[in-house]
């Protein structure tokens, strides 16, 4: 098959805040349907994705862990990336925002924007929506929850650098209305144009002070950037982007993307901020964004707090990959979400799989080897039925290929079923078990059976980009090789004479509904378990009663000044082998404290730490160092120390009280 050039695609990066379920899961399988596709097509194919890893929510969540950022993040990567593989997806690259070729490009992309007067410092005060990483104007707020995911939003300010939307926005929307399959499905185009492009564009926030996991802006190490601007120029980064003019001939050659394959939920990201940082970096946009529907749990969106969570790897236990990967493809629909059972995926796998397929391959097999010892031969004993039969096998391949042009996977799929079906019809037109009592009729019987082979052997070559396993396990019980996508069209090339399997292989089992239902439910009390668990050694953990002090007064403590303090730089006392020398910002000034935490502490895993300080006690020399107040801690039995911090992200100078 010829060449027909390049074909770049790319999956929404996956963040890195946990174990993703499977409607996260959904996009790779869909995104390595159309990979597999296009190379089988005769692309040349680059398929990217990844994990995104920067943000106050890691950031969170390291710290509830008890582990740095990056150990968190390395982690849950891992994990990422373990299911990629189990669901045999073909990725040609996996990028992580935490490379450093990513990291030293996306400062070089900032500092060029700063440079060339798109993105100016000011202060930002808005909602702040911490799950989402995104600022938010009361009016853009649904019924005072944030707009995108529909949780609690918290009013912020701080200082920050911003990105000047409405600079580009008209050449933006000249972009969407000459560039109809810019944004796919419609219905999600016109969201964009009407919700936000239309309306204005308000310049965008793309640094935070507030936080400290994330790229630094290397000119004013204040600040982070972004995780937006971030995590989008992966798209370029990781195909050799260079900021400073010397990309890669990699990237000379996949650059535009083909497809950006998203979810409908951060549609406005990829169709509205990442074709503006790309028009201010002077690159040519995507060819095409798709933002694809929702895989619901019973109709129901997937969370750990609803506790209807299904994940990829104990789908694969019950199922195996490729009725996993059947199932998520089959069942989306192009533009409108899709749903998700255990019971449904039963039914798919008994009517679809083991009867429809698999009892098709193990019908066809078992009778070559009972009529013909296995070998399988075409006499030329045709009949007006065998013409139906080639021409909706022949014809499958113009209609797949029609439906993947439109990225309606799901009916690809259901066009491959149709030709399965198609196969089943003809064994009950032509009676193989009646032709077989007929010597006179064993050439009819021969010519049938080779029939059904060839047809079979064009399907799996059709199915191998949406099941390659099973593709693959079909052709080798028929001893021949996998199809390539123009053999699919021709009808007869399977070799004659060729000898299938001795004993027919089962592709899919037939599942017993009530011992699913069973695994299913210990499947979940399992998950129940490993909660409580988790609980249980948080409300297990140890409690320290002390000698009480003598009471005081309220006028008492009143006299005391707490605020929360930004450690912004520390050091070792020189001599002391206890002893860490603080700068403290509290408010506008910059305090010096003295703490006897050094064993607890590296000086540099204290800077960027916001604590709890007593501000008004009287200055002191410890070591002959001069120490401004003092940084509160907690002790527990073993004398172990661990700095008091406020629960959620507070500003420098707040009042304790």
């Amino acid at each position: 098959m010829q060449n027909k050039g390049k074909y770049y695609i790319t999956t929404a990066i996956a963040y890195t805040s946990g174990k993703p379920h499977i409607g996260n899961n959904y996009e790779i399988v869909l995104a390595d349907s159309i990979a597999r596709y296009k190379r089988k097509d005769g692309y040349d194919v680059f398929f990217q994705t990844g994990t995104d890893e920067h943000g106050q929510k890691i950031e969170l969540k390291a710290a509830e862990a008890g582990v740095t950022p990056k150990e968190f993040v390395d982690n849950v990567a891992g994990v990422i990336r373990g299911l990629c593989d189990l669901l045999n997806i073909s990725y040609d690259k996996f990028i992580r925002t935490t490379d450093d070729f990513h990291e030293k490009q996306v400062q070089k992309i900032f500092k060029r924007l700063y440079d060339q007067g798109d993105i100016y410092k000011g202060a930002y005060e808005g909602m702040y929506c911490t799950p989402c990483e995104s600022f938010w104007t009361e009016s853009q707020l649904k019924d005072g929850k944030c707009p995108d995911c529909g949780r609690e939003v918290k009013p912020a300010k701080e200082e920050a650098y911003f990105f000047k939307m409405s600079k580009y926005a008209d050449r933006l929307i000249d972009h969407i209305n000459k560039h109809p399959e810019f944004i796919q499905p419609v219905s999600r185009k016109n969201e964009m144009m009407n919700n936000f492009l239309l309306p204005g564009l308000q310049d965008l926030c793309v640094s935070r002070t507030s936080f400290k996991w994330g790229i630094p802006v290397d000119f004013d190490d204040k600040h982070v950037i972004y995780v937006w601007l971030d995590a989008l120029t992966n798209y370029i980064t990781g195909i050799g982007y260079d900021a400073d003019g010397n990309s890669t001939e990699q990237y000379k050659k996949l650059w535009p993307a083909d497809l950006h394959l998203i979810g409908k939920d951060i549609i406005r990201f990829h169709t509205i901020y990442w074709p503006i940082f790309l028009m201010a970096l002077g690159e040519e946009l995507p060819h095409q964004v798709f933002g694809h529907p929702w895989l619901l749990q019973n109709n129901d969106k997937m969370s750990k707090s609803k506790g209807n969570i299904m994940y990829a790897d104990d789908l694969v236990d019950l199922f195996g990959v490729d009725a996993v990967r059947y199932f998520v493809l089959h069942e989306m629909p192009f533009e409108n979400d899709g749903s998700i059972t255990w019971d449904l995926m039963v039914e798919r796998l008994n009517s679809d799989l083991a009867n429809t397929l698999g009892n098709l391959v193990n019908r066809t097999i078992s009778m070559s080897n009972k009529y013909f010892g296995g070998v399988v031969e075409n006499k030329g004993a045709a009949e007006a039925v065998d013409e139906d039969l080639k021409a909706v096998v022949t014809g499958t391949y113009d209609k797949v290929e029609a439906k993947m042009d439109e990225l309606r996977v799901a009916d690809a799929l259901t066009e491959i079923f149709n030709l399965f079906k198609r196969c089943n019809k003809y064994i009950d037109e032509t009676e193989p078990w009646i032709l077989a009592k007929d010597d006179a009729k064993k050439d009819r019987l021969a010519t049938v059976m080779y029939n059904l082979v060839e047809s079979i052997s064009i399907g799996a070559g059709l199915l191998e980009p949406f099941m390659p396993e099973t593709a693959e396990r079909i052709m080798k019980q028929l001893n021949g090789e996998v199809r390539g996508f123009e053999s699919t069209k021709e009808f007869g090339i399977y070799a004659s004479g060729t000898k299938v399997t001795d004993t027919p292989e089962i592709l899919f089992a037939r599942l017993d509904p009530k011992e699913v239902e069973q695994k299913v439910a210990e499947l979940a009390e399992k998950q129940k378990a490993e909660a409580g668990t988790a609980q249980e050694t948080k409300d297990a953990e140890p409690v320290i009663d002390i000698e009480p002090k003598e009471e005081i007064t309220y006028e008492d403590f009143a006299k005391m000044q707490f605020q929360v303090g930004e450690i912004i730089a520390c050091e070792a006392v020189p001599k002391s082998k206890k002893l860490l020398c603080s700068q403290v910002k509290i408010g506008s000034q910059v305090k010096q404290i003295v703490s006897g935490i050094k064993a607890y502490y590296t000086p540099e895993e204290m800077v960027g730490k916001k604590v709890m300080v007593l501000v008004n006690l009287k200055p002191a020399k410890l070591a002959g160092v001069l120490s401004e107040g003092m940084l509160l801690c907690a002790e527990d039995a073993d004398g172990n120390l661990a700095l008091v911090t406020p629960e959620k992200a507070m500003p420098a100078g707040a009042e304790i009280c």
